[in-house]
């Protein structure tokens, strides 16, 4: 009874540190990037957010490693000696990295509560790559969910919600266009990880380490075509404050953190924590950034939340359907007989 409990707190402690971390890191990046005058330049942001993902990922092998030399030793196997899987592992750094990116132009040119909403578009695209990348087959409930949340999204962009104590000039469809980009990559890199990980039994925090390596070199790359005459004129660290560093620290947690969440939780508790940081992010833009709510948004973000609901329930088992009836209809023929 105790080790239930123990793993229900545990599961409930999970889904709410998932849940504020999304909300947090989504209102705050919304809030550097509207309200600040000197404007920080969000390629150095996604570089030094790979930078901290590899550092954290270094330790977390440590520890599953259990000493320096064995440490040493999967470093020196799986990344010195293992050219082909760093480039293997490059193709979603470079998703990934593109993906970062966007998130920065769309929160910059949407509110954090119509960017929460429409950025669950990322569940039909993972569907559809899943599908396509891994042979998977989904139910008629879940594929009626991924209509439901089109149609949600749908609603919210079609007369979103406007913000008023917002200081920069805005354009509401260069953010949906980087939506959609977020949105594909977050599908097929997501996919394209999981197809990775599966392929072999190499450790998930070495796998990390690997793709973290590549994403410092293609960001760094970034850095230099996007903004490389600015940062050498400006600095490199132009426009950080400590709200700044707290959301570079929050996407490198967040990422590590929800790979710990699906191996402890489920789709379900997942599909409550989007719905429930959809809800917190359009509070904290009601309270932030004079967010007005329109009637389609609420409609539409309702839709959004109770489509991740249904998306997250297990799928019927249709051969155990058909066998129970097809005992049925044999027990039938025998009492005819």
């Amino acid at each position: 009874m105790a080790v239930e409990n123990a793993s229900v707190f545990f599961k409930l402690y999970c889904l709410t540190v998932m849940t504020l971390v999304a909300a947090t890191y989504t209102v705050a990046l919304r809030y550097t990037r509207t309200i600040s005058s000197d404007l920080y330049f969000s390629t150095t942001a996604v570089c030094l957010t790979e930078v901290i993902k590899l550092i954290l990922s270094l330790g977390m092998l440590s520890k599953e490693t259990g000493s320096p030399s064995r440490l040493k030793n999967a470093l020196v196997e799986h990344v010195l000696s293992s050219p082909k899987e760093l480039l293997k592992l490059s193709v979603p750094s470079l998703v990934y990295a593109v993906q970062n990116n966007m998130a920065f132009i769309a929160l910059s040119n949407l509110d954090a509560a119509v960017y929460q909403v429409t950025y669950q578009l990322k569940i039909p695209c993972t569907a559809l790559c899943t599908v396509l990348m891994l042979n998977r087959s989904l139910g008629r409930l879940q594929w009626f969910s991924v209509f439901m949340l089109c149609g949600g999204v749908t609603l919210v962009q079609w007369q979103p919600a406007e913000a008023t104590k917002v200081q920069v000039e805005q354009n509401p469809f260069l953010g949906f266009v980087a939506i959609a980009i977020a949105v594909l990559c977050s599908g097929f890199a997501g996919v394209y990880f999981e197809k990775v990980l599966k392929s072999s039994d190499t450790s998930l925090w070495v796998r990390n380490i690997q793709m973290y390596l590549s994403g410092i070199v293609i960001t760094l790359t970034g850095v230099c075509i996007t903004d490389g005459e600015k940062v050498l004129e400006k600095g490199f660290f132009f426009g950080y404050t400590p709200l700044v560093c707290f959301v570079v620290l929050l996407a490198s947690v967040g990422g590590l953190y929800t790979s710990v969440v699906l191996k402890y939780t489920d789709n379900i508790m997942k599909g409550f924590s989007a719905a429930a940081a959809i809800v917190l992010s359009t509070v904290a833009s009601v309270i932030m950034f004079g967010l007005q709510i329109t009637i389609p948004f609420a409609s539409g973000a309702l839709l959004v939340c109770v489509s991740i609901y249904l998306y997250g329930l297990p799928k019927q088992d249709t051969s155990n359907l058909s066998r129970k009836e097809s005992d049925k209809e044999s027990k039938k023929r025998l009492i005819t007989v």
